[in-house]
C-alpha cells in the first residue's frame, strides 16, 4: 500500500478514482469519454452547473455567490485580484504569514498600492500576527489572507479574528473544504484544486455578486471575473476533465458527512502525527508554534541534514511518498488533505516513533 502524503498534486479518495475509471471510456452512454467531449455539450454543462451548486451547498451560500471554475492557480489569482479590485488611487492590505502570502503581496506592489498589514517574517512564519497589533483599514479596497501556509505549516483558525469590514479576501487553496466556516465573511476565496478537491488544472473561486459588479471593466475579457460569471465558467474551454473529478470529490465529500466529517477526520489524523512530534523528546522539531499548526501540513525537522535523507529514504521503502519538506525550506512535511486515510496518518506516526526509538 502506498501512503500519499504528497503536498500537490496529492491524494484523491479511492472511491472517486474507481468512478473516474467506470465512466472514463463511455460517459453515461454517451458512447464518448469525458476527455474528448465538447465543453458545450449538455452533458458538460450539467456537470459544471452541479458542481457549482454542489459547491455552494456545502458552504451554505445562496444566490449573491457564484462559484468559477478557473486556470493558472493560486499564482494567477494573485494578479488578477489587484488587477481587477485595486483602483487607481486607492489601496488593499495584506496580512502575510507564510511563502504564498508573500508571494500574492508581492505581486499586488507590482500592480497597485499594497499595504503590509502584519507579518510573520521575523518570527520565521511560525505562527499568526496577535490580533491587537494590527488595526485593518475599512477603506481598504480588499484585505488578503493566506490561511493555510503549506510550506510552513501554519493555519489560521476557523473562526477569524475581527478583520474589519474590508472586502475580505483568501488563498484557500491547501485547506478548502478540510472543516466548516463561515464561507459568508468572505467577498472572494479562491483555491487550486490538486490539494483537498481534485487534480491539477483548475482554480476554483467563491465570488460575491457585489465584487464582481466591482470590478474593473477596462480590463481583456478573459481578465475579467466578470466574463466568467457572466458565461458560467465557459466563456472559453475550461479544464473539463479536472472539473468532472471536483464534483465527484464533492459529491465524495457530502457522502462522507459534509465539512463537520471532514474536520473531524482531518483533526484526528494530525493529532496522531503531531504527538509523536511532541513525544520525541526533542528529536523532532516542529515548525509551527503550537497554537498556530496546521492540520493540512504539518512540518518539522530531525536533528541533522542526513538523519532526514535517511528518514525519507526509509519512509520510501515502507511506502510513503511526497514527505520532503518544500525546496525553499527542506526538512519534512507531511500532507494530510481530506482524502489523505486515518490509516496512512496512523501508519506515519508509527513509524516516526520507530524511527526515533532507532536514531535518537
Amino acid at each position: 500500500m502506498i501512503h500519499n502524503f504528497n503536498p500537490g498534486p496529492a491524494a484523491l479518495p479511492p472511491e472517486v478514482i474507481a468512478r473516474a475509471q467506470a465512466e472514463l471510456a463511455d460517459y453515461h452512454g454517451t458512447g464518448m469519454s469525458i476527455l474528448e467531449m465538447s465543453h458545450r455539450s449538455k452533458e458538460y454543462e450539467a456537470i459544471n452547473a452541479a458542481a457549482e451548486a454542489n459547491l455552494k451547498a456545502l458552504l451554505g451560500l445562496g444566490d449573491d455567490y457564484r462559484v468559477l471554475f478557473m486556470q493558472g492557480g493560486a499564482s494567477m489569482q494573485f494578479a488578477l485580484i489587484p488587477l481587477n479590485f485595486l483602483p487607481t488611487g486607492g489601496f488593499a492590505e495584506y496580512i502575510v504569514t507564510g511563502s504564498w502570502g508573500e508571494k500574492a503581496f508581492e505581486e499586488a506592489q507590482r500592480l497597485g498600492q499594497a499595504r503590509l498589514l502584519a507579518s510573520t517574517a521575523d518570527q520565521g512564519y511560525r505562527s499568526l500576527p496577535e490580533s491587537d497589533s494590527f488595526t485593518p483599514d475599512p477603506q481598504a479596497a480588499y484585505l488578503h489572507i493566506t490561511t493555510n501556509e503549506t510550506i510552513q505549516g501554519v493555519q489560521w483558525p476557523a473562526e477569524l479574528p475581527q478583520l474589519g469590514p474590508a472586502p475580505l479576501v483568501a488563498d484557500m487553496s491547501s485547506d478548502f473544504l478540510s472543516r466548516p466556516f463561515n464561507a459568508g465573511q468572505f467577498a472572494l476565496i479562491y483555491a487550486g484544486a490538486q490539494k483537498n478537491l481534485g487534480p491539477a488544472g483548475v482554480t476554483v473561486v467563491v465570488i460575491r455578486q457585489d465584487l464582481i459588479e466591482r470590478g474593473r471593466k477596462d480590463l481583456p475579457v478573459i481578465m475579467r471575473y466578470a466574463t466568467f460569471a457572466k458565461n458560467n465558467s465557459l466563456y472559453n474551454t475550461p479544464p473539463v476533465f479536472a472539473v468532472y473529478m471536483v464534483n465527484l470529490v464533492l459529491e465524495w465529500i457530502k457522502d462522507q458527512g459534509g465539512l463537520t466529517a471532514m474536520a473531524e477526520r482531518n483533526a484526528r489524523k494530525a493529532a496522531m502525527v503531531y504527538a509523536a512530534i511532541d513525544e520525541s523528546n526533542g528529536f523532532y522539531a516542529g515548525h509551527a508554534a503550537p497554537a498556530a499548526r496546521s492540520l493540512m501540513n504539518i512540518t518539522f525537522r530531525l536533528p541533522s541534514p542526513e538523519l532526514e535523507k535517511k528518514f525519507l529514504s526509509e519512509a520510501q521503502s515502507a511506502g510513503m511518498v511526497g514527505l520532503a519538506g518544500h525546496r525553499s525550506v527542506g526538512g519534512i512535511r507531511a500532507s494530510l488533505y481530506n482524502a489523505v486515510s486515518v490509516e496512512s496518518a496512523t501508519a506515519l506516526a508509527q513509524f516516526m516513533q520507530e524511527f526515533a526509538q532507532r536514531y535518537g
